[in-house]
C-alpha cells in the first residue's frame, strides 16, 4: 500500500498556483440545488483535477451525493453551472461523455439477470462504433483491477454487497480504460465506493484509484466517510456542511483537527504510522 506523506502533500500545495488548462479541469461555479422548499446544496464553487484523487467529505446530509449528481450531469442545478474540459458539461453529447467520464453510484440496481462479465462488458458500450485493439482484453483486465475476475460466469444479483461494488467499479474501469481522444481527459466520479467494502478492499480500491491517477492522468472525484482514508490516498478535498462548502485544499492541510472538531464535531488526535513517516493520521473521540 501507498501513503500520501507529508511531503508530497508539500509538493502539491507549492504547485497548486500554477492551474492547469481547462482542459484538464471539472469545474463547479456557483452551483446550488434546492428541492420541495428545501436547499440541499448552497451556492457553491469547486474544481477538480485530472491526475488526482480528490475527496469529497461531510457528515451526514452535507450535500456530499448531491454535489456528484450535479457534476455527473444527473441533476440539474438551480443556479450556476458545471464546466468539464472548459465546456459546459450540458453541452457534452451524452455519447462523448459516456466515453471520457464513468459514475459509480452508491446503489445500482441491475433488473436482469446479468453475470459479472456481461455487467463490466456493459462498461465498453459507449465505445462499440470505435472499438479498441485491446477489447476483448479490457474487460478481464478491469475485473483483475477489482479482484473479481473469479466471479466473472456468477450472475450479479448472488453476489455480496461488497462484491457487486467491485463488479461495478469493474464496470466504470472498463469504460474508461483506454483514452480515445487525444487532448482528453478521462474522469471517474465514486459515490461512497468503499462504504460496503472491507477493510482489505477499501485500501485495494483507493490505491488503484491513487494509482490510476498518478500513472494515467486520470481525474478521480470520490465521495467518502473514513477521514482517514481520505488523508492516506487522497491529494485534495472539498468540505461540505449542511449544504455548504466549508473548506477545500490539500487534504492534510484541510483536516486539522480544529476543522475535524468543527464539522464532525470529534476530537482528532494525531498518531504516528510505523513504517509510513509522515503520513497523517488521526484517533478519534467523541467531543
Amino acid at each position: 500500500m501507498n501513503a500520501r506523506s507529508m511531503a508530497d502533500f508539500s509538493k502539491l500545495a507549492a504547485t497548486a498556483s500554477s492551474q492547469p488548462s481547462a482542459a484538464s479541469r471539472l469545474e463547479a461555479f456557483d452551483v446550488s440545488v434546492a428541492m420541495a422548499h428545501r436547499t440541499l446544496l448552497h451556492t457553491t464553487s469547486a474544481h477538480f483535477m485530472a491526475g488526482q484523487v480528490t475527496a469529497i467529505l461531510g457528515p451526514n446530509g452535507a450535500g456530499k451525493s448531491t454535489l456528484v449528481s450535479v457534476l455527473t450531469g444527473q441533476r440539474k442545478p438551480g443556479e450556476g453551472r458545471v464546466d468539464m474540459g472548459g465546456q459546459a458539461l450540458h453541452d457534452h453529447l451524452p455519447g462523448e461523455l459516456a466515453r471520457v467520464r464513468a459514475f459509480v453510484a452508491q446503489e445500482t440496481q441491475v433488473a436482469f439477470d446479468f453475470t459479472v462479465r456481461e455487467v463490466v462488458d456493459l462498461g465498453r458500450y459507449p465505445h462499440r462504433k470505435q472499438a479498441s485493439t485491446q477489447e476483448a482484453a479490457i474487460a478481464l483486465s478491469a475485473m483483475q483491477g477489482t479482484k473479481v475476475e473469479h466471479l466473472a460466469e456468477r450472475a450479479l444479483n448472488t453476489l455480496s454487497g461488497g462484491e457487486k461494488a467491485r463488479v461495478h467499479l469493474a464496470r466504470a474501469l472498463a469504460q474508461v480504460w483506454e483514452n480515445m481522444r487525444e487532448n482528453s481527459t478521462r474522469w471517474l466520479l465514486l459515490d461512497e465506493p468503499t462504504a460496503a467494502l472491507d477493510l482489505q478492499h477499501q485500501h485495494r480500491v483507493l490505491q488503484l484509484m491513487q494509482d490510476w491517477a498518478s500513472t494515467q492522468g486520470i481525474g478521480v472525484v470520490a465521495v467518502l466517510h473514513d477521514l482517514n482514508l481520505a488523508l492516506r490516498y487522497s491529494d485534495r478535498c472539498v468540505v461540505l456542511q449542511q449544504g455548504k462548502m466549508v473548506a477545500s485544499g490539500v487534504t492534510a492541510e484541510v483536516l486539522s483537527p480544529e476543522c475535524i472538531a468543527r464539522v464532525w464535531g470529534v476530537a482528532a488526535h494525531p498518531v504516528r504510522t510505523p513504517g509510513f513517516p509522515g503520513l497523517l493520521q488521526y484517533v478519534f473521540e467523541a467531543s
